[in-house]
Parts: structure tokens; C-alpha cells; sequence
């Protein structure tokens, strides 16, 4: 086996407490644990991309409204760069200039969200007459979280689910584009990379 060189994830051998696993994380941990996430942040990426690859221009008026124009153009390209650019990721297949553009996107996702917060009625006064009429429609819980401040905590909720799965996505894109796919790529066995 090629022997890998050494990186910022894997100590020198005498660092190691146990100097005897080195070659088990250099050969095995390391690689695996390291395509694993890419896999993870490339199929995240493909699930949420996937309706829009279905239907490329359903976002164009709303990335215009944002300041992405044209739409047409922004739209398709949103669509193309989460569904086959998490393909990319997966296989490792130009991972860093792929993970830089999806970096880029997230960045531009979280300051959407943190700039444009769900509104604080999140549910409309009709739906929440018609769930305070029909509890049994909602768990325990949900009547807790939704009838008790009109679902304010709800939407908060959702806001800060959001964000912070955009940070995740771009973080782990961010980590991507610095480090590359790693030892099982695509882009190793090209034996090149950007």
C-alpha cells in the first residue's frame, strides 16, 4: 500500500500513547473516518439539491429578491452546484474547487438567514384556531410548543435549525476545501488535484 504522507490529522508516532495503533490510524481511521464525512456533507447536499434540480427555476424570483440576478442564470446554478457537486464531494472528484463553490453558497445561506428570521407569527391566527379546535391533531408536545405562544418558540426554532445546518454545510465544506478528498478519491488516483 502507498504509504500516505503525513498531515495535520495524524500525530508523529512517538506522540502517540500507544505508538503501536499509528499505522492503524494512518491506513485505516484517517481515510475511512475522512470519506465517511465527505460522503455525509456530499449526500446532504444531494438531498436538499435534488428538488431543485427537479424544478431549476422554481427559486429564480426568489434569489432576484435577494440580490442574485438573474435568476434564471443563479437558479440552475444553485441547483447543479448542491445536487451534482454533493456527487462530486462523494466521490472525491475535484473535491476543492466543488467544496469552495459550496462554501460560498452556504455562506450566502447563512447570511440570508440570520438577515431574513422567520417571522414571529409564524403560524397565521386561522391555524392556530384551528389547532386550538382540534388539539388532537398534535402530540403532547406539540400542543406545548405550538398553542402555548402561538408558536413563537417554534418558528425560533426553526430559525435556529437553519442556520445552524448551514454553518454544519459549510464548515464541512470548508474543511473539504482545505484538506482535499483524501486518500480515497477520485482525485487521488488522477494524481493531480486543484
Amino acid at each position: 500500500m502507498e504509504a500516505i504522507k503525513a498531515d495535520a490529522f495524524l500525530p508523529p508516532r512517538e506522540r502517540l500513547y500507544i505508538p503501536f495503533m499509528g499505522k492503524f490510524y494512518q491506513f485505516f481511521a484517517a481515510p475511512i473516518g475522512w470519506a465517511a464525512f465527505r460522503r455525509i456533507i456530499g449526500v446532504s447536499f444531494m438531498i436538499s439539491g435534488w428538488p431543485k434540480i427537479t424544478a431549476p427555476l422554481a427559486q429564480a424570483g426568489f434569489l432576484e429578491s435577494i440580490g442574485l440576478a438573474p435568476g434564471w442564470f443563479f437558479s440552475p446554478t444553485r441547483a447543479i452546484l448542491q445536487f451534482f457537486g454533493g456527487a462530486m464531494i462523494i466521490v472525491g472528484l475535484y473535491t476543492r474547487p466543488i467544496a469552495v463553490a459550496n462554501t460560498v453558497m452556504m455562506l450566502v445561506t447563512i447570511s440570508f438567514h440570520i438577515n431574513n428570521p422567520y417571522p414571529e407569527p409564524f403560524l397565521t391566527a386561522e391555524g392556530l384556531a384551528y389547532l386550538n379546535a382540534n388539539p388532537d391533531l398534535l402530540t403532547e408536545g406539540a400542543q406545548r410548543a405550538l398553542l402555548g405562544d402561538g408558536g413563537a418558540a417554534f418558528g425560533f426554532r426553526i430559525q435556529e435549525k437553519a442556520i445552524y445546518t448551514s454553518v454544519f454545510w459549510a464548515a464541512g465544506t470548508a474543511l473539504i476545501a482545505a484538506f482535499g478528498g483524501g486518500y480515497l478519491s477520485v482525485d487521488r488516483r488522477l494524481k493531480k488535484e486543484f
